[in-house]
């Protein structure tokens, strides 16, 4: 039986062009898909056969051989159309593999993890852990950092190839990267051994970089970090990662960022914490201290007569700066008040004569001792 023209197959017109020529084949794909048409048992032939048309038509090389010499350009050795390549005729298992990377190639990123037709290949992205104090977290900074990469080869241009030539079209696989081979039932499809999947070789590879298109380098950036970033922030720097594989687009630098711990402030998101040692005579009789705050000033704060270790004093607007905007945060400032050690004999006598005197004075221990005798009394009954 002779073979339908690949025109009439995907409903368009000779001469049409490539981006007809992918509608048509898309929309007959989709139309064709054995797994929509259960109850046709052509669907699969006639969608191998949608599938061998695209191969050529889509190449223009084998388009141009097509139109002038019809399907006797791909008969007797002289060329292998679409399905009949890698071996054999073309079955549905090739077919669906080509069907799959075109439908769906453009949301995917095309054929392959980063690897684009012409052997040109996405740079990895990179990381770099950046620690700060809370002083730069507050006022934010620009600072230098170095960074081991991979650049584009500055002696070919990026090409892997010596003297400016080009890499050429890899023979085993077409330029796809992948070659395909009948094992009984099935196709099995693997990286091209030729070209590692790049669908180009190089005649000629370059010295500087033996053919990869980029050398291992430092290099330096300057890096914006703005005030209010926290341990775990990340900030990207788009195209700064690794040079693409000849010629291709580079990675990006991804830079996380960890707040050391500092000697006077705990922080909890834009508030600051300040834990404030006072004497036991300031917490009796009240007074005023004098404490840091994170942008290198000082603020006097009055201590309440009778203050408890634990309590807390509100410094508006002294915390951090919240990293997108809006009001800063609030400082805390909380008391611990100390115990006098190594006394000498006269405070001692002091401290025992204000004992005495001091019954009254210590409303928590009255309530707790008070607490104590009704629990014993209840535990008698």
């Amino acid at each position: 039986m002779a073979k339908r023209d690949y025109y009439d197959v995907l409903g368009i017109a000779k001469g049409a062009d490539a981006a007809a020529i992918k509608k048509a084949y898309r929309q007959k794909a989709k139309e064709l898909h054995p797994d929509r048409n259960a109850d046709n048992p052509k669907a699969e032939s006639q969608f191998k056969e949608a599938n061998e048309a695209y191969e050529i038509l889509k190449d223009d090389n084998k388009k141009a051989a097509y139109d002038r010499y019809g399907h006797a350009a791909f008969e007797n050795g002289m060329g292998a159309a679409g399905g009949q390549r890698g071996g054999g005729q073309g079955d549905f298992a090739s077919a669906f593999s080509d069907v799959f990377d075109d439908l769906f190639g453009d949301f995917m990123g095309g054929r392959g993890s980063g690897t684009r037709r012409g052997g040109a290949q996405r740079g990895n992205d990179l990381r770099y852990n950046l620690r700060i104090n809370l002083e730069d977290v507050f006022s934010g900074l620009q600072k230098t950092i170095t960074v081991p990469t991979a650049v584009g080869c500055a002696s070919c241009n990026g090409t892997g190839a010596e003297g400016g030539s080009e890499p050429q079209t890899c023979p085993t696989c077409s330029g796809m990267g992948k070659v395909r081979a009948q094992q009984g039932f099935f196709t099995v499809e693997r990286t091209c051994p030729t070209c590692s999947g790049m669908g180009q070789t190089i005649k000629d590879p370059c010295k500087n970089c033996h053919g990869a298109g980029r050398v291992e380098k430092e290099k330096s950036l300057s890096v914006n970090i703005p005030a209010g970033v926290e341990t775990g922030t990340r900030i990207r720097l788009a195209g700064e990662g690794e040079a693409g594989m000849r010629g291709g687009p580079s990675g990006d630098l991804y830079i996380f960022i960890e707040v050391s711990k500092h000697a006077l402030f705990e922080r909890e998101n834009t508030n600051l914490f300040c834990r404030v040692p006072v004497s036991m005579a300031t917490a009796a009789l009240g007074g005023e201290i004098e404490v840091p705050t994170i942008d290198g000033g000082r603020s006097r704060v009055k201590v309440p007569e009778g203050s408890q270790s634990g309590r807390q004093m509100r410094l508006r607007n002294k915390g951090m700066p919240a990293l997108r905007g809006g009001p800063s945060g609030d400082m805390f400032i909380e008391l611990a008040v100390e115990t006098p050690v190594k006394l000498t004999s006269r405070q001692r006598e002091l401290l025992k004569e204000f004992d005495q005197l001091s019954e009254d004075n210590n409303p928590n221990g009255s309530s707790f001792f008070k607490s104590v005798k009704n629990f014993w009394d209840s535990m008698k009954s």
